[in-house]
């Protein structure tokens, strides 16, 4: 079998951490496995170095912070390698040029354009170790770039690509994927396998085990990703391609994120072009848009509500206050108390009925919602972030995710 493993900050943070994932590497090489590796930089590196430049300068050039950053990664990937070299294990450190992913130019949030990766398969063919930094590549320049969030993942997954491998594994301090939050439901049950769809939901809800690029490369490519701990020896969660078996359960889980603000712009007079109107200023400004709801009076006067990420909060709404007198609206206001909880399955496309009983289980548990969106797998309402965790237990309950995981 050919694996690519791939190691977050926490299971590199420490000399004693990384022979713990020396363990793991020389553990499946023992199978008679081929295998390569991506890290990430120890936990806390990367914002050691960013807060470095800005000493230097307020605004550093992206190319030098890119060529910056990129040492993080760098030192994980050097020290993993001598691990794995003074216990008799043929082990090597690339950095992302020379493992050859080739990129954009987009310094900060670059995109992979290819991986010229034979040489890395022929290491793994002879059964060596090849280590790659994860997060970054070079541009057709020879310009160090970094991927920006999410960026080792997709590096893990790109490099699973390239050489073929039957699946990708991804290391970090969970054991896998659950119900809901444990912390909130202690009976919460690991979800053995989950589609890539279902995996891009929580993702896009604030689950942080994996970044939404990387799932939809692996789906894109269909290649498995095995979430797993770094620290226990257990079997986690498969992202795979949705099967029958998936299907049987109409709800795999609930999700949960409390970084949510919502605002309103009431009594803008409806015309043709009001949400391009609204929502272009706030895209200009880089910041992403969730929820959306319209509402048109009898009156001929257009409400717009929708939710942002809690850091864009202010922003968003100065940007409304001043398209508040330039549209004639009648007000702006906003909201940054609020959560979205969701459940998401892949059961909901044969299942009716399930967002009566969510909005049922809400009801008698008190809650009450604000604003609804839905997809084809999931069913999302925005609420007071005060009642998050009811709704979090009552709806998780309800849907018998108490008694044993999807």
């Amino acid at each position: 079998m050919r694996i690519v493993q791939k190691f977050g900050g926490t299971s590199v943070g420490s000399l004693e951490r990384i022979r713990k994932t020396a363990d793991i590497v020389q553990a499946e090489l023992a199978h008679g496995n081929q295998v390569a590796v991506v890290v990430s930089a120890m936990s806390g590196e990367t914002n050691r170095l960013t807060a470095m430049a800005r000493e230097v300068s307020e605004q550093p050039a992206a190319r030098e912070l890119d060529a910056l950053i990129a040492t993080g990664e760098q030192v994980s990937a050097a020290l993993l390698a001598m691990e794995l070299q003074q216990r008799g294990v043929s082990a090597y450190s690339y950095s992302g040029g020379q493992a050859g992913f080739i990129t954009d130019g987009s310094h900060e949030r670059a995109r992979i354009k290819n991986i010229e990766g034979n040489h890395l398969l022929a290491h793994m063919q002879s059964g060596e170790v090849p280590v790659v930094t994860g997060f970054q590549g070079v541009d057709e320049r020879g310009n160090v770039t970094t991927l920006g969030r999410g960026g080792s993942d997709t590096s893990a997954v790109a490099l699973a690509i390239s050489v073929h491998a039957n699946v990708c594994e991804i290391y970090t301090d969970v054991d896998g994927i659950y119900t809901t939050d444990p912390r909130i439901v202690p009976t919460a049950c690991k979800i053995k396998r989950i589609s890539y769809e279902e995996m891009l939901e929580f993702a896009s809800l604030g689950a942080k085990v994996l970044q939404t690029r990387s799932v939809e490369l692996a789906m894109r490519y269909d290649m498995p990703l095995h979430l797993r701990s770094s620290f226990e020896p257990v079997t986690g969660t498969m992202v795979v391609q949705e099967d029958e078996t998936m299907e049987r359960a109409t709800i795999s889980g609930v999700a949960y994120n409390r970084d949510e603000a919502k605002i309103t712009i009431m009594g803008i007079p409806d015309q043709p072009g009001i949400a391009a109107n609204v929502f272009g200023p706030v895209a200009e400004a880089g910041i992403n848009v969730d929820v959306i709801v319209q509402n048109v009076s009898e009156q001929g006067y257009t409400d717009i509500t929708f939710t942002v990420p809690c850091g864009d909060y202010q922003s968003t709404m100065n940007i409304m206050r001043s398209l508040c007198k330039q549209m004639d609206a009648r007000d702006v206001k906003g909201d940054d108390s609020i959560a979205k909880v969701s459940v998401v399955g892949v059961g909901m496309r044969s299942h009716a009925g399930v967002a009566k009983e969510m909005f049922d289980v809400l009801a008698n548990a008190g809650v009450n919602i604000q604003m609804i969106t839905t997809s084809e797998i999931k069913i999302t309402v925005v609420i007071e972030e005060k009642y998050i965790e009811l709704a979090v237990r009552a709806l998780h309950s309800a849907f018998g995710l108490d008694e044993e995981g999807s």
